[in-house]
Order: structure tokens, then sequence, then C-alpha cells
């Protein structure tokens, strides 16, 4: 315990600041790590269920020390600077999270193509939607507290409380009780690729998972059909395009 203290005792201030973030990281991958493995063991449904119950107790834990620690007010589960926000300050925060999330899932996929090539990060990227879109959709199940088998209605209510709505302008045409078509008319990566005179990035592999995976976990018996996605040609109002059906 003596030699701990006195290594610490060494460092400067700004190595200790590193320290606080570093732990911060550790935390986050130790947490991933976690998930992964009660996946791999037993399997991605009781992986989730457990997860809901893992991060109301750790976050709730984590938050009230901190609070103590750097003297901030902890209101419920949330700092209560964070539920004193107006309502256009949340939505922005929301948005500005939404850019940090699809920014960290652009890093990753460029670390992974510049070291290994972009077949390696499309497999890493696509395989990586099999676990995030029923993870979200489970999330966002739970926090509208939607039906079970909620069918068309709660799905097309979930898609508008995914990430991607916070930063991408996206619509849906409803065609009868049972069937969505639901397009993404503007998407910040492809746009971003459009201002830079790249063409499209090849995102159907993805979305051919993504969309699938979220739907069904938001009702088992919704079927997604690919309308168009790149590679493949489309309209300027839109990159691409999901028809959803409720099977009977």
């Amino acid at each position: 315990m003596n030699e701990l203290f006195n290594e610490m005792e060494t460092v400067d201030d700004n190595m200790l600041t590193d320290l606080v973030i570093d732990a911060f990281r550790r935390i986050v991958v130790h947490y991933g790590h976690w998930f992964a493995e009660v996946e791999h063991q037993l399997g991605l449904e009781n992986a989730m269920e457990i997860e809901n119950r893992v991060w109301d107790a750790s976050f709730s834990n984590q938050l009230k020390r901190l609070g103590k620690t750097a003297g901030f007010e902890v209101t419920g589960n949330a700092p209560a600077i964070l539920s004193k926000l107006p309502r256009e300050a949340k939505l922005d925060l929301l948005k500005n999270i939404g850019v940090n999330w699809l920014a960290n899932d652009g890093i990753w996929f460029q670390a992974v193509e510049k070291e290994y090539g972009m077949i390696d990060a499309k497999r890493c990227n696509d395989t990586c939607w099999t676990r995030y879109s029923p993870f979200e959709a489970t999330r966002i199940k739970d926090l509208l507290k939607l039906p079970v088998a909620g069918g068309i209605p709660a799905l097309k209510k979930a898609l508008a409380f995914r990430m991607y709505a916070h930063i991408n302008e996206q619509s849906i045409e409803i065609i009868d009780d049972n069937r969505i078509i639901f397009r993404m008319n503007k998407c910040r990566v492809q746009a971003a690729r459009k201002r830079r005179g790249l063409p499209d990035y090849p995102c159907k592999s993805a979305g051919n998972v993504e969309y699938p995976y979220f739907a069904k976990t938001i009702d088992h018996r919704i079927q997604t059909e690919c309308i168009a996605c790149p590679p493949d040609e489309h309209p300027k109002e839109w990159f691409c395009a999901w028809k959803f059906t409720l099977l009977s």
C-alpha cells in the first residue's frame, strides 16, 4: 500500500488528469467485454436482459460517487444540471451525441480499413450491426414501453428514436396498416462524401443486417426488403429505402 502511495505521489497534475480519463476508458471497455462474453456464453437476448439490470445498478453507483467527488447534484439517475436543461438544449445535446456516435463508428471503421483493408473493415462493421441494431431496438422499445408485438405502428415510432434520427433526415410512407417504406433522405455520411467528390459509400451489406435485425427486435413478424441502397442506383431525393411488411 505504501509503495503504491509513493508511486502516485510522483505523478504530476497533468498525469493525474490523464489517469482519470483513462480510468473512464477502462470502465467502458471492460463493460463492453462483459457484454460480449455474456453474449458469447448465454446468447444475445439474454445478454441484453442482463445488461439492462447491470446498467441501472452500475450507472447509479458511479454517478453518485462522481457527484460526491466532483461536487455536482444527482437527481434520480442523472446529474441535476442535465435534468434542468431546457427542452431545446436537450434536443441539441441529443443531436451532438448522435454526431459523436456516428464519428466514433467512422473512426473505428477507418482504423481497421487503414490497417487491414476495406474488406475486413466492412466485415467488422456488418457484424457489429448484428449486435448493435437489436440492442438499440431493445433500448428504444424499453424506453418508449412499446408492446412486445406492436407491429408496424411500433416500428414506425421506434425508427424516429434511433441515433440516426437525430442527425439525418428520414421519412416514412404508409402504404397500409401492414406496410411502410422508410427512406433516408439525407445521410450525413453520404453527404460528406458527396462534398468531397467521392462516390456513395456502398453500405448495402450493412443495411441488409441493420434494418432486418432492428425490425425483428421490435416485432419478430416484420419482414424487411431493400428497395435500394448504395451501391444501388437511387434518386436524388433519398440514399436508401427499405420496405417493412408485417406478416400474418
